[in-house]
C-alpha cells in the first residue's frame, strides 16, 4: 500500500469503507465465512463491514485480493482511472461555464454526477450539483437553479463548495425579487459557520457582502452598509484580493444606490484593479460593466471611459458564464453611452436590440430600455415616438409590486414625461413611483364635508 492509500486508509469513515467491502463480497457472491477465509475471523469482518472496526493497511489488502478489487477501489469507491475521469469531467464542465457554454457545461456536470453517485462519491457529486445550478443560472433558468441548489444549501457536508452555492442561491434569489428569502438563506448558513475553521474563508466573506446587498436591495441600507463595512475589515485581514474586491464592489453598489456615484467610482475601481489579478473571469466583466455604467452617471459623464470599459465588458461577457440579463444590461450601458455621446441612430440600433433580446423576460431592464428608447427619440426631434416610449416603458413597469429599482425607473419616468409636455401621465408616475418605495398617503378629511 502506497503512502496516499496508507493516508486514505486514516482518514475515511470506518461505516463507508465497510459498506464498500460488503458490497463487494455481495456482488462476488460470498458470504463473511467466505471471504474470511483462513487468515481473518468471520466475526472481525462483520465488525469491519458494520463500520465497528477499522482494518489495518494489510488486513485491507488481504480482503481486496480475496475480493479482486483495487485496494484503492474500496477506499475511493473508484479506481484512480475512474476518479480521475470524473474529476476532469467536473473540470472541464467548470471550464465550460467560465467561457459561457452553458448547455455543455450542464450536460457534463450531469454525466459527471451520474458517474460519481453510482461510484459513492459524495464529494464530486455534490460539485457536480452546483455546476449544474451554475449552468442553468447562465441558461437564465434562475427558478430550476435554486432548486438544484436548495438541496445544497440545507446540507451539513459539502465545504467551501456549499458556500458558494449559497452565494449562487442568494443571488439567484436576488435576481427574482425574494429579496426576505435571499437574506435568510445566506444568513441561516452564516450563522452556521460561526467558529468553524471556513468562517473567515473568502467565501465567506463573499456571502456575507452578497447577503449585504439583498438586505440593501430590501432598504435595509443602514444594516446593509455595515455588513459591507465588517466585511471589508474581514477581508483586509485575509490580505485576499478576491474577497477584499468583493467587499469593496458591493460598497460601491451601495454608494452608487444612495446617490453617490463619485464616491462609488474610485471604490469600483479598486475592486476591478483587485479582481483583475485572479481568474474569475465573469465577475471582472461583470464589475467592469457596472463601473462603465456609473461612469456615465458621473456629473459631467465620462463616457469615454465608461464606453472603454464597456466594450471590453461585452467582449468578456461574450465567452463568460454570464446570464443573458447580464448581457443585455450591459448592451443598455453601451446604448446610453452613445446617447450621451450623441450618435442617436447608434443608441437606437442598441435599444432596439436589448428589447428584442429580452423579449418581456426582465421587466426592470425592459423598462430601461424603452425608456432610453423614449429619450433618443426625444432628442431627434420625434416627440411623440417619445412619448409613445415611455407609455411602453410605463406598461412593463405596471405590472411590477413594490421594488427599490422600479420606484427608480418610475420616477425618472416622471421627469421624462414632463420633459415632453405629458403633465398628467407624469403625475401618475410620480404616484407610481412613491407607492413601489412603500409610501402611502395617510387617511384624511376632506375640507368643508361635515363629518358624521
Amino acid at each position: 500500500m502506497d503512502v496516499l492509500e496508507a493516508d486514505l486508509l486514516k482518514e475515511i469513515d470506518p461505516a463507508e469503507l465497510g459498506q464498500r467491502i460488503r458490497a463487494a463480497r455481495v456482488a462476488k457472491g460470498w458470504n463473511q465465512t467466505q471471504l474470511a477465509g483462513q487468515e481473518i475471523s468471520v466475526g472481525y469482518v462483520s465488525r469491519i463491514e458494520s463500520g465497528q472496526r477499522r482494518p489495518n493497511a494489510a488486513t485491507l489488502e488481504t480482503l481486496a485480493a480475496r475480493l479482486g478489487v483495487p485496494t484503492e477501489h474500496l477506499l475511493r469507491g473508484v479506481t484512480a482511472r475512474e476518479y480521475d475521469e470524473i474529476k476532469l469531467t467536473l473540470d472541464f464542465a467548470e471550464l465550460s461555464l467560465e467561457t459561457g457554454q452553458h448547455l455543455e457545461a450542464e450536460t457534463q456536470a450531469r454525466q459527471a454526477v451520474d458517474r460519481a453517485t453510482l461510484a459513492s462519491q459524495d464529494e464530486m457529486a455534490f460539485r457536480g450539483h452546483y455546476l449544474i445550478a451554475r449552468a442553468l443560472e447562465g441558461q437564465g433558468n434562475i427558478d430550476d437553479a435554486i432548486i438544484e441548489l436548495e438541496a445544497l444549501v440545507y446540507s451539513k457536508r459539502g465545504g467551501l463548495v456549499r458556500i458558494k452555492a449559497a452565494i449562487a442561491m442568494v443571488r439567484c434569489l436576488k435576481s427574482s425579487g425574494d429579496f426576505t428569502r435571499a437574506i435568510e438563506v445566506g444568513e441561516r448558513v452564516m450563522a452556521s459557520l460561526a467558529g468553524s475553521h471556513i468562517d473567515s474563508c473568502d467565501e465567506a466573506v463573499q456571502l456575507a457582502v452578497t447577503v449585504a446587498s439583498a438586505y440593501f436591495l430590501r432598504g435595509d441600507s443602514g444594516h446593509a452598509i455595515r455588513m459591507c463595512r465588517k466585511a471589508i475589515v474581514n477581508a483586509e485581514a485575509l490580505e485576499s484580493s478576491v474577497a477584499r474586491a468583493s467587499a469593496y464592489w458591493n460598497a460601491s453598489a451601495f454608494e452608487a444606490q444612495r446617490g453617490s456615484v463619485a464616491n462609488a467610482v474610485p471604490l469600483a475601481e479598486r475592486a476591478l484593479a483587485l479582481l483583475a489579478e485572479g481568474q474569475d473571469t465573469r465577475n471582472v466583466a461583470r464589475l467592469r460593466n457596472t463601473l462603465g455604467r456609473m461612469q456615465l452617471e458621473l456629473d459631467p459623464p465620462d463616457v469615454n471611459e465608461a464606453m472603454r470599459h464597456l466594450e471590453q465588458a461585452a467582449e468578456e461577457l461574450v465567452w463568460s458564464s454570464a446570464s443573458p440579463g447580464e448581457i443585455a444590461s450591459n448592451r443598455l450601458g453601451i446604448a446610453r453611452a452613445y446617447y450621451l455621446d450623441g450618435d442617436l441612430l447608434q443608441a437606437r440600433e442598441a435599444c432596439s436590440e436589448v428589447i428584442a433580446a429580452l423579449n418581456g423576460e426582465d421587466p426592470i431592464l425592459t423598462a430601461d430600455a424603452e425608456a432610453l428608447s423614449g429619450q433618443v427619440a426625444a432628442a431627434g426631434g420625434d416627440l411623440d415616438g417619445a412619448r409613445r416610449a415611455y407609455r411602453r416603458a410605463v406598461f412593463v413597469l405596471t405590472g411590477i409590486g413594490a421594488d427599490r429599482d422600479a420606484a427608480q425607473l418610475w420616477f425618472e419616468l416622471a421627469d421624462l414625461f414632463e420633459d415632453v409636455g405629458d403633465i398628467e401621465a407624469s403625475r401618475d408616475a410620480y404616484r407610481s413611483a412613491a407607492a413601489s418605495s412603500g409610501l402611502k398617503s395617510r387617511p384624511k378629511v376632506r375640507a368643508g364635508v361635515p363629518q358624521l
